[in-house]
């Protein structure tokens, strides 16, 4: 019964603040096991419609070389998160990918996202509890179950932030971690990123500066 009643609070507080700005653009650095590789834009538009997701990377310092990479999704804005209509993938030196999805097919949105649209998908519907998501690329599919870890306050350069923990669940041993942290004082935005790799590589992803225009 306590859990029952935890988890229909935590459901109840973060919907009454899940709708992001119709305009924000959040900017992170991108580090490898502590050293800064990165900056990765996030700019979302949406009208509670309809939305638009960019996502644009520039390499520092000698990952400058490398060139932009950038992932675009489009599609509608639904009751229980984003519905992917396309998604595109274009990196320097890599093959382009390319996804199209029927918004309207009546699918659950966590059934078929994009690579980019999952990780907002939660700000506009935060879970709580386990779900599983079916995520595609153009290339192929994957699954990933994602459970709330509970609150956290989380220091990142562009502030504190009080937080919705999202920890992926792990099929195999092998599998690597992905964590997610949702600002729930910021109507959820995503502030931090972590991805862990099986050899204890890791992939951190903090928000630097969030402009609402």
């Amino acid at each position: 019964m306590r859990n029952w009643f935890l988890a229909a609070t935590l459901s109840t507080t973060l919907c009454a603040h899940a709708a992001p700005p119709q305009r924000v653009e959040v900017v992170y650095e991108l580090s490898h096991n502590g050293l800064v590789v990165a900056e990765v834009t996030h700019r979302l538009e949406h009208d509670g419609r309809n939305y638009t997701l960019q996502e644009t990377w520039k390499g520092r310092g000698v990952f400058a070389l490398r060139g932009e990479a950038q992932r675009i999704s489009r599609g509608v804005v639904a009751r229980d998160g984003l519905r992917p209509a396309e998604y595109r993938d274009v990196r320097a030196g890599r093959e382009r990918r390319h996804a199209t999805f029927d918004p309207s097919n009546g699918v659950p949105t966590r059934e078929q996202q994009d690579r980019l649209s999952f990780i907002w998908t939660f700000a506009f519907a935060p879970p709580a509890g386990l779900v599983q998501l079916n995520v595609l690329d153009g290339k192929g599919s994957v699954t990933y179950d994602y459970r709330p870890a509970g609150r956290e306050k989380v220091q990142v350069p562009a502030g504190e932030f009080d937080t919705l923990h999202l920890a992926r669940q792990k099929r195999r041993p092998e599998d690597r971690s992905d964590e997610l942290w949702l600002a729930v004082d910021r109507q959820n935005l995503p502030v931090r990123i972590r991805v862990t790799d099986k050899d204890g590589t890791q992939i951190d992803q903090l928000a630097v500066r969030i402009t609402t225009p």
